[in-house]
């Protein structure tokens, strides 16, 4: 019997086959069908299905056909188990040649079960093209004795896999005798599962699908959020998939909220509260923020970094661009999108004030951590923002309110919150909605200072992670009918502990500022792969493993961060999607300095494995990624899990609610 990806893989060269047809045959083709299936693209009718919605969940119905040279496609419809479905099917050419596309908005079935999706697209002149495939609708159903989460917390470390929480909890909480001194606020939750993360297009994702699986319940292409690929060039015109902040605001009239160390325009946070199929949309990713989230999906609560894309153009630091073409612009939607979803259609506004038009909608604004403080307790609204780009991370914020050197941006931005402070506040704000909230946390440079390879930066970020669900643990005890989601989007760079230092901090200063016998700098050896003095002195010498490693010891300040990273015998970091990089294991003065020049003078170069313009940069991986839940409905997330169940888990805890056990209240 020939293994069914094989069959898949045989079938796709037969499609492919089939979509040259045109051009051998004169017919009208349908080349692209959404939502996606095995079904259109592998003939394959069976699970598993790729594309799955919650009851009334809305979506876009599309499919690109590819006409008879020089003639157009006139009309087309949609039939879900053979019934045509009713409403206005827009026929669009997507600017290829004879190539359109036909799209239907808004859908939604309340009926579970698993549909079949047929197209039928006319020709001029009496020709048809129609193609057939499948998605599921998931029963949400209430059990005997289920009660519902009336409040749920998603926290995503972005990048965040095994090793991060490891490494973080050794640092912070210490090992002794082959036990860990005391687990972190992420090990106490009492269930635990594994999360599978490739996106629609690749084994390994980005943040954006990345995030988008657990705001939409399914596969996007990469660089793309909240929407499904299609084959026109406009930013904001694609296929549409309801987030599940929109729909429990639409359902059960529950807040959203959004909180982020990133700039809000990144990919994660912008994957709860946008559609579009460029994650870099800047302007208009904020600019729909407010018009979208904030008028129609009850967007509470904004925070992060990402004032630029706020502040009119000609002010001192704005990126506001005022077109709808180039990177960064303001959005303009197609009035067939528009009208579908009953949103605004936008517009290229260069000098709009983002921050008053959310000061007008009623938000309170905090541009720094002190204003953050002093927001009543009884506010209902909230918008952040406390960088023009991504905010500090937590090794230079503490750094800073440490009294030390102000590295970063934080010389601009001296008094950022951290992430922790943020989460309690955004809690206050959302709590204010009787009938419950959704709030996503990101803690986005655990990801950002991984690609950098900077370890002793991540594992801060990791640590300043757990304070945050801390919070949220808090909060839950008070709130039992809260559930906590702890996961990340996917790994970044490949991370694992691969022991500790065999010296002291004071041995390791010696060692890292010392040139090879040659003198010369490793940029030049090490490139060509003879690195050999470095090695000598910062590998051999130095990387403990088994029974050298040891158990490090790090020292906590009342701030609950290390007194510094520069311990003797510290933990060392490996990574095996690494770019070029000269390594010390010592802590780097500045942030984002590239590993290719900076640490250098140690002699060092590991090569890296990473290829193309990042070369100097860690990657992502394919690996799987750990998950931990706590309270209401939590004792259904475990197991090994599609990034994309995680979506359907807290649609059951919200809407249907789940059987409680002795771990849950």
């Amino acid at each position: 019997m020939t293994p069914k990806f094989l069959q898949k893989i045989t079938l796709a060269a037969g499609g492919l086959l089939a979509c040259a047809a045109p051009a051998l045959h004169a017919a009208p083709t349908v080349t692209r069908l959404n939502p996606p299936s095995l079904l259109f693209s592998f003939g394959d009718a069976q699970p598993p299905y790729i594309s799955r919605f919650a009851q009334g969940q809305r979506f876009d119905l599309q499919a690109t056909v590819t006409a008879d040279a020089g003639q157009t496609i006139i009309s087309a419809s949609f039939k879900v188990n053979n019934v045509t479905v009713p409403g206005t099917v827009t026929v669009t050419p997507t600017g290829n040649p004879s190539q359109f596309s036909v799209v239907l908005r808004a859908y939604a079935d309340a009926v579970p079960g698993v549909k079949t999706l047929s197209v039928t697209a006319n020709q001029i002149g009496g020709a048809t093209a129609s193609a057939t495939g499948n998605f599921e609708i998931v029963a949400t159903t209430p059990s005997g004795g289920a009660r519902k989460a009336k409040n749920v917390i998603l926290f995503i470390g972005d990048g965040t896999g095994i090793a991060h929480r490891t490494a973080a909890r050794i640092v912070s909480k210490g090992v002794q005798m082959g036990k860990a001194i005391e687990p972190m606020a992420m090990d106490k939750l009492p269930y635990t599962g594994i999360v599978m993360t490739p996106s629609l297009n690749s084994i390994v994702t980005d943040s954006a699908p990345g995030a988008a699986c657990y705001s939409t319940g399914n596969k996007s292409n990469n660089n793309q959020e909240g929407v499904f690929p299609d084959d026109t060039t406009d930013k904001w015109d694609n296929p549409r998939v309801e987030h599940l902040g929109s729909y429990l605001a639409r359902v059960q009239g529950k807040a959203l909220g959004i909180v982020t160390t990133a700039d809000v325009e990144d990919a994660t946070p912008a994957s709860f509260g946008v559609h579009t199929q460029d994650r870099g949309a800047g302007t208009g990713i904020c600019d729909m923020f407010l018009d979208e989230a904030a008028a129609k999906s009850n967007l509470r609560v904004l925070m992060g970094g990402g004032r630029k894309w706020f502040l009119p153009n000609g002010t001192p630091g704005t990126a506001r661009v005022g077109n709808t073409t180039s990177t960064g612009a303001d959005y303009m939607l197609p009035q067939e999108l528009a009208t579908g979803w009953g949103v605004p259609v936008g517009q290229a506004d260069a000098s709009r004030d983002l921050i008053g038009a959310f000061q007008s909608a009623g938000f309170a604004y905090a541009p720094d951590a002190t204003t953050l403080g002093s927001i009543p307790g009884n506010t209902t609204k909230l918008l952040g923002l406390f960088n023009n780009g991504n905010m500090d991370v937590a090794f230079d914020k503490i750094t800073e309110r440490r009294g030390g050197a102000s590295v970063g941006t934080i010389t601009d931005f001296p008094d950022q919150p951290m992430l922790d402070e943020m989460t309690e506040k955004a809690l206050q704000v959302l709590n204010q909605n009787t009938k419950g909230f959704f709030l996503m946390v990101e803690a986005a440079s655990v990801d950002k200072q991984a690609h950098n390879m900077d370890s002793e930066r991540w594992i801060l970020e990791a640590i300043e992670l757990d304070r945050a669900i801390a919070k949220a643990v808090a909060f839950q005890q008070a709130n039992p009918d809260t559930l906590i989601v702890v996961t990340a989007d996917h790994e970044c760079a490949g991370i694992n502990i691969i022991g500790a230092s065999t010296v002291t901090n004071a041995e390791l200063v010696t060692r890292s500022t010392q040139k090879g016998p040659d003198g010369v700098n490793g940029a030049i050896n090490g490139a060509s792969g003879n690195s050999t003095d470095g090695q000598a002195t910062l590998r051999t010498g130095v990387v403990g493993t088994y029974d050298a490693a040891r158990f490090p010891e790090y020292q906590l300040e009342n701030d609950g961060f290390p007194t510094t990273m520069d311990v003797d015998y510290r933990v060392l970091i490996g990574y095996a999607a690494n770019g070029d990089r000269f390594e010390d294991w010592r802590t780097n003065p500045s942030p984002n300095v590239s590993p290719a020049i900076r640490d250098v003078d140690g002699d060092f170069f590991i090569a890296g494995q990473a290829s193309g313009p990042g070369a100097s940069t860690a990657v992502h991986t394919a690996s799987d990624i750990p998950l931990s839940a706590g309270g209401r409905g939590s004792s259904i997330f475990t197991g090994v899990m599609d990034n994309t169940d995680v979506f359907f888990k807290m649609v059951q805890a919200a809407i249907a609610g789940v059987k409680l056990t002795s771990l849950e209240d």
